[in-house]
């Protein structure tokens, strides 16, 4: 199974999604001239991964900020996820937020109102 790494900068995240491991990492600030180019490859992966999911798939999200469209692609990957869940695998999405961060929180819990995955609401030190 493959892995993909794409380096975070100033304005995207990191991402590792090792297939093999059924381990996803998605850290940093996404505000990307163009989102869905960005996530295109994740997302691509994630349709090659759900012909043949682990058993369990970790997800840990820790987003210090996002824009709007960042938002619609980071609710793509999660439909893509949850379609691999509805299929037998089970997933569970750490969603990280600095203690005081409560714009952050609300957007964990808005994407855990519309998704169904489980999620887990992990705060840490700022």
């Amino acid at each position: 199974m493959e892995r993909i790494v794409i380096e975070g900068t100033p304005k995207t995240p990191t991402i590792s999604f090792d297939m093999a491991s059924g381990h996803l990492e998605i850290r940093g600030r996404s505000i990307p001239e163009n989102s869905i180019e960005f996530y295109k490859p994740l997302v691509e992966h994630l349709e090659k991964y759900a012909s043949k999911p682990q058993a369990n798939t970790n997800v840990n999200i820790q987003l210090e900020y996002f824009n709007t469209s960042s938002s619609k692609c980071i609710l793509d990957v999660f439909k893509k996820l949850e379609a691999i869940h509805k299929g037998g695998s089970a997933i569970v999405i750490n969603w990280y937020y600095e203690q005081d961060d409560e714009d952050m929180l609300e957007a964990g819990e808005d994407y855990q109102a519309i998704i169904n995955i489980p999620f887990k609401m992990v705060e840490v030190a700022e």
